[in-house]
């Protein structure tokens, strides 16, 4: 998953420096190129720096909150009806855009990127900012919260949570690289990032201060998964003399081993689903 660049500068110093002071009508009109770029996928709220850290460009988030701050609540042209913020209704998907939306209740909202080759199953809602790389797979049940960073050939399983995040604008979203196999019904949140093809089996929850212990490397880790890791829900227990009594342990997510090629066929999908 490599750094987006892309004709920004000028949006850029708006969001920083001038949004404060800019009229009404040009903060619409910036909003509108913001939101554009973002489906576009020229701009990013992160992105990968060569060195391979997640850089959190706060000024994507201003805009983003901008567009809510000024837009009006109004009713909107949708199956069922909705009631949303004017500036970031839901986006409307055609064969150029090269994305499976298969219908069935699932929203993507305005200013989130779906590269092509996305599939999307219903129901699952992409939030505001988010970015989808090509040829992922979204199941069922899926969120993807505002402003994540999902790359190209994932698979998020049934029911998979991916948190969102637009305030503080400074704070990293959850990123799923290249490659990664989301086990159903993970949870990922407060700016975890998964490394390259590493696999999460079911029901794997990790926040900014889980512990993953990797009983492989024999280390404790923190607000990251390595690169290949196979991580599954595990227990230690809990400490004291009441959890002694009662026999309690608390969560304790594991890496187990670093993908090799059982893993890889466990994981493949019969490319016709896509």
């Amino acid at each position: 998953m490599t750094a987006v660049t892309g004709p920004r500068t000028s949006l850029e110093d708006f969001f920083t420096h001038g949004l404060d002071s800019a009229p009404e009508h040009e903060t619409l009109e910036r909003v509108a190129q913001l939101l554009d770029a973002l489906e576009r996928g020229v701009v990013r709220a992160a992105s990968r720096t060569p060195e391979g850290t997640w850089r959190t460009h706060a000024w994507v988030k201003r805009g983003i909150l901008a567009a809510f701050r000024h837009s009006e609540t109004v009713e909107l042209d949708w199956p069922g009806g909705a009631v949303d913020r004017s500036l970031v209704p839901a986006r409307w998907f055609g064969l150029a855009d090269g994305v499976r939306l298969v219908p069935g209740g699932t929203s993507v909202r305005r200013g989130a990127h779906l590269a092509r080759g996305v599939v999307v199953m219903p129901p699952s809602y992409v939030n505001v900012g988010a970015s989808v790389g090509r040829g992922t797979m979204v199941d069922s049940h899926v969120l993807v919260g505002s402003c994540a960073q999902v790359g190209s050939d994932v698979h998020l399983s049934t029911a998979v949570q991916l948190g969102g995040v637009l305030e503080p604008v400074g704070a990293r979203p959850v990123v799923v690289e290249d490659e990664v196999f989301v086990g159903a019904q993970c949870g990922l949140y407060e700016g975890v990032v998964v490394r390259e093809r590493a696999v999460l089996a079911p029901g794997v929850v990790l926040t900014a201060g889980t512990t993953i212990y990797d009983l492989v490397h024999q280390t404790e880790l923190r607000g990251e998964v390595p690169e290949g890791a196979v991580v599954v829900p595990g227990s230690r227990p809990a400490r004291g003399d009441y959890a002694d009594v009662l026999g309690l342990s608390l969560y304790a997510p594991v890496v187990v081993k670093y993908r090799d090629g059982s893993t890889d066929a466990a994981t493949t999908l019969e490319g016709a689903l896509r």
